[in-house]
């Protein structure tokens, strides 16, 4: 007979800091795409961007908006930078047994076949798409259709507006953030992370 592979969600991203648009995205591919599981993938240098916390509060704040949910779980690799090459296999070694399904928002998805090493990603891999806002489903189904296969699934975000820089920029005027995990939220007041000096 014939074993049953686990389906499991990757999301990768800074997370910085996570927010409850990353958590229903990966309750949701949990549920619309049939997925087994999902574990966050936190970057440690995040490419492109600068001014990022420290990945240790990243990952703290990760694990608390996780908890209360079985089905997510985390992953912490060494590599500084993500890469096809690299990260792909290491994580096919970790999962062995297991097909690997990655998510992404739709705000990434027009760049991945630009990736170095893009087209073997997107022949390999399944990939769930979250719609965010400015995306149509339009758009997104057009600019997969040069892709080796299409998504696994294309979800409706439900909150497709809400943004780690938006939330950073609040923090930073002393106002209150919306879309944080009061968990979360509590982390980012006691380490007094994100927090302006002016």
């Amino acid at each position: 007979m014939k074993k049953v592979r686990n389906k499991i969600g990757i999301y990768s991203g800074s997370f910085d800091p996570v927010h409850l648009g990353h958590i229903t995205f990966a309750l949701q591919a949990i549920e619309e795409a049939g997925l087994d599981q999902v574990f966050f993938l936190p970057e440690r240098v995040p490419r492109n961007k600068v001014g990022y916390e420290h990945f240790g509060h990243r990952v703290a704040m990760i694990k608390r908006s996780i908890k209360p949910h079985p089905k997510l779980g985390l992953i912490e690799l060494d590599d500084k930078t993500f890469s096809v090459r690299k990260t792909l296999p290491a994580l096919e070694r970790l999962l062995t047994d297991s097909d690997l399904v990655f998510l992404f928002g739709s705000d990434k998805v027009e760049g991945i076949a630009r990736w170095p090493d893009g087209q073997k990603f997107l022949n390999r891999a399944e990939i769930v798409i979250g719609l965010r806002q400015g995306s149509s489903l339009k758009k997104v189904i057009a600019e997969t259709q040069t892709w080796p296969k299409p998504p696994l699934k294309i979800i409706e975000s439900y909150w497709p507006a809400l943004v780690s820089t938006e939330i950073r920029r609040s923090l930073q005027k002393g106002e209150i953030a919306q879309g944080l995990a009061k968990s979360v939220a509590t982390y980012i007041r006691q380490n007094w992370l994100y927090a302006s000096i002016n």
